[in-house]
Parts: C-alpha cells; sequence; structure tokens
C-alpha cells in the first residue's frame, strides 16, 4: 500500500480535503495517522468517519493552531512520543479570507491573517517536523497549494499571493533539508467536489436559481478531464508525493485539477 507503515501528520483537518486525506492515509496502510486542527469537535468526526471506513489506524489527535509555534512543537512532540517518529507532513490548513472585492478596491485588507496561517503557520509546522525528519534522516512534506495562484481571480487575491510565496518556500525547504534525507513538494488543487463546494453551489442556486447541475457543466466544460475532480482524487495525489513512489521527488508543483491549468 502506498503509505504502508508510515506515520503521516495532516494539519487542516475539516469537511474538506482534510478529513479525505485523513481517511485515504488510513487505507493506504499508514501505521498512525495524526490529525491537527483548531477545533477539538472536527478530530473527533475526522476519527468517527475513519473508523466508519472500516480502519482501525493508530489514531492520534492534537488540537492545534499552527500559527503558535509551540502549538506545533507540541504536535511533533506528541506525534514522537506516541509513535517515535514522523514520516509524513501533509500541511493542508489554510486561511482563504473574506474580503471578496477586487485588489483595486480592498488593497491588502485581511491579508496578515491570511498570511499568519498560509505561510507562517505552515512555515511553523514544516520547520518543526524538519527536526525528527532530520534526525531519522528521512522524511516527506506536501503543501497543499490552489489554481488562483496559477490562473487569477478577482477577490482572491490575499489567498493566492499567501500561496504563491508558500510555493517559493517549499523550493527553498527542498534546497535546504533535501541533503538531510527530507522531501518538500506543493500540489495544487482547482475545484474540488465534496462538501464545501457542493455547499457552495447550493447556496448559489438559492440565491441566484442557477441549479447545482448547470454550475457543475459549466465548471466541467473548462477542465479537459470533462468533470470536478472528487477530494479524495485530490488527496490521493497529495498522498502520493509524500509516499515512496515519489522518492526521486523534491522542489516539485504539481497541479491536480484535472487539466484545468497546464504548466509548460
Amino acid at each position: 500500500m502506498l503509505l504502508n507503515n508510515k506515520v503521516v501528520v495532516i494539519s487542516g483537518i475539516g469537511p474538506g480535503l482534510g478529513i479525505k486525506l485523513a481517511i485515504e492515509a488510513a487505507r493506504e496502510g499508514a501505521a498512525g495517522v495524526v490529525l491537527a486542527a483548531r477545533s477539538a469537535e472536527k478530530l473527533d468526526a475526522a476519527e468517527r468517519r475513519i473508523r466508519e471506513a472500516g480502519s482501525d489506524v493508530a489514531i492520534l489527535k492534537v488540537p492545534t493552531d499552527i500559527t503558535q509555534r509551540e502549538q506545533c512543537r507540541n504536535l511533533v512532540s506528541k506525534t514522537v512520543d506516541r509513535f517515535g517518529r514522523i514520516d509524513s507532513l501533509v500541511n493542508s490548513a489554510y486561511n482563504p479570507g473574506n474580503v471578496m472585492g477586487s485588489l483595486e478596491s480592498s488593497g491588502t485588507e485581511g491579508w496578515d491573517a491570511i498570511f499568519e496561517t498560509n505561510v507562517f503557520g505552515t512555515m511553523n509546522l514544516a520547520l518543526e517536523a524538519s527536526v525528527p525528519m532530520s534526525q531519522q534522516k528521512s522524511g516527506a512534506m506536501v503543501m497543499i497549494n490552489s489554481l488562483v495562484t496559477r490562473k487569477p481571480l478577482v477577490g482572491q487575491a490575499g489567498y493566492a499571493i499567501s500561496k504563491g510565496a508558500l510555493g517559493v518556500a517549499v523550493k527553498y525547504l527542498a534546497k535546504e533539508l533535501g541533503p538531510k534525507g527530507i522531501r518538500v513538494n506543493s500540489v495544487s488543487m482547482g475545484w474540488m467536489w465534496g462538501s464545501p463546494v457542493e455547499g457552495y453551489m447550493r447556496a448559489v442556486e438559492a440565491e441566484r436559481h442557477i441549479s447545482v447541475e448547470d454550475q457543475v457543466a459549466q465548471v466541467a466544460a473548462n477542465i479537459p478531464l470533462g468533470r470536478i475532480p472528487t477530494d479524495d482524487d485530490c488527496a490521493k495525489a497529495a498522498l502520493f508525493l509524500v509516499s515512496d513512489y515519489a522518492n526521486a521527488v523534491t522542489g516539485a508543483w504539481l497541479d491536480a485539477n484535472g487539466g484545468e491549468f497546464m504548466a509548460a
């Protein structure tokens, strides 16, 4: 199996991609799945979903605000105390911001909070996880990124720019941590079919009277695969990068968006 006997830490556990990352890691044979999010309720919900999927994987739940370096250190310490190591880190925690106006009209309003999570918080956890990985001379990290860094969308400037900065940080981490046996990569998601997107489209349906089916068709028309990738599909792409199948890959940026964006 893809993650056989690996200890996998996943930040940003929530109802969308985060929980699917945890379920798929368990299905792929992880020896331990470590769940991190600010909300204990989200961690409990994730554990229930993993068990409902039929997995008896060892689970560690650690409420964590990644913007607080000491909480990241606590997460890493508890993981090592429980499992003895960290093999894989999936940095999925993010702050999308709530400013939907244009860059010209909104300026940098709200950017501090966005960068605090998406750049500084993510780096906090990566740097803390790199300590035991360096000691064991092995490990892999993947940062969840976004299509909006490649395909600008009005209203998403702060979020996109923070994720662009994270993409550059990945290259520096890959360069510096490579000699210690640690790989660091990015995976970029676009539209993902799951509860968050479905909820958004149902709200549009109620407000603007555009059916979910018509919205899906409009989005899918711009995707070469002709469908919106599911969050399960995208979770598998991310987990590939922290598996041994990607042992020769570091500093890379994988697009998992059905071909909506194709890098040169």
